[in-house]
């Protein structure tokens, strides 16, 4: 029964390795998800390296000495805009700017007192060139924060976490067109002990322009998931769709939905063999079908990508083997105006450092 089950369930798109990591000067082991430009070429991290991959596979090496683990963002000018996990003056992380002649300027030196540390998530700017961003710990109770950089390089923290209403934020936020910021944090949302000894088990938050939290949804740590690690994406009518990277009805993450009631319903709970800690945001195409990955997992344990379609139906689209495809996925997908979608591994691929993908719905 459960064989003919994973069959139905296994559809396999075409899918190639675009770029394999040497470990050299192109850097290697990349854990930040990809952006796209308007050309289609993409950016990202991988160690120290910033590079880009055009539509070829050409990997070109931007700076050297900066690594993300976040998403990098883009502003207009083709400027790239993102934040360190340690380093800069206190050694708790920065933000930082790469200008098109590829010099780089710190923004900001996070000094991991009120202003917050150690920044896991990349970062969204808006039309006026303010950077938006978390970090995963600091502020005034050392839970985290959300923060907002000005254009002129000046922080302000919107919210400081205290733990009832979450702690840890790893992901980057995401806005609506009123100017409110969604995000998740991993931890936090209760006083009870969370499987893996954390107070609490994450939290689904909104704020307002004015930096008002509310706390849309609080994980138990069952059934419902637990350690939302992911991002958030939004459909038009205000539905909020995330991963978590534990709990379910196997233990193994969930996929979530959290409609404008705040009503939670779980589209999707991971089997073993389906993947294992889906702890990346997940990708939304026109037609509201949702693409993401998994860290690990699948039939070697090495990591999966799936789909889940409008009518929650869930479909692995690619097993990694582990060896040429690489493994290990620790950032979501990108996706491009052809419904093309790419990705990167962590490990694996020609010279074992990991790889940049390129798979076709």
């Amino acid at each position: 029964m459960s064989c003919v089950f994973l069959l139905a369930l296994l559809v396999l798109l075409p899918f190639k390795v675009i770029h394999a990591f040497t470990g050299g000067i192109d850097g290697g082991s990349p854990v930040a998800g990809l952006i796209l430009d308007a050309q289609g070429n993409l950016y990202g991290s991988a160690g120290n390296v910033l590079f880009k991959v055009d539509k070829t596979g050409q990997e070109t090496v931007l700076h050297t000495g900066i690594g993300s683990m976040g998403t990098l963002v883009l502003d207009d000018a083709g400027d790239v805009f993102g934040t360190t996990y340690q380093g800069g003056t206190f050694n708790r992380g920065t933000v930082f700017e790469l200008d098109t002649t590829g010099t780089a300027t710190i923004l900001h030196n996070f000094g991991g007192g009120s202003d917050g540390a150690y920044p896991a998530a990349g970062l969204i700017i808006d039309a006026s060139g303010d950077l938006y961003g978390t970090t995963s710990q600091g502020g005034r109770h050392g839970a985290g924060t959300v923060f907002e950089l000005n254009a002129s390089g000046v922080e302000s923290v919107l919210h400081s976490f205290a733990g009832p209403d979450g702690s840890n934020p790893f992901a980057n936020l995401i806005g609506d067109a009123s100017g409110n910021l969604y995000g998740t944090t991993e931890n936090g949302g209760s006083s009870s002990q969370c499987p893996g000894g954390q107070l609490g088990c994450g939290v689904v938050f909104k704020l307002d322009p004015i930096g008002r939290e509310t706390v849309l949804y609080r994980f138990s740590g069952g059934a419902d998931g637990s350690r939302p690690a992911a991002g958030l994406v939004r459909d038009d009518s205000g539905n909020l769709f995330g991963t978590t990277s534990a709990g379910g009805a196997f233990g193994n993450g969930t996929v979530f939905q959290i409609d404008r009631a705040r009503h939670e319903t779980v589209l999707h709970s991971f089997a073993a063999v389906e993947g294992v800690e889906p702890s990346c945001q997940l990708v939304r195409d026109l037609r509201g079908d949702l693409y993401g990955t998994t860290l690990d997992g699948g039939p070697v344990d090495t990591g999966t990508l799936f789909k889940i379609d409008t009518a929650r139906a869930f479909t692995i689209i690619h097993n990694f083997d582990g060896t040429h495809d690489g493994y290990f996925l620790p950032a979501g997908l990108a996706r491009d105006t052809h419904g093309h979608l790419f990705g990167i591994t962590e490990l694996g691929g020609r010279f074992g450092f990991g790889t940049v993908f390129e798979m076709t719905p």
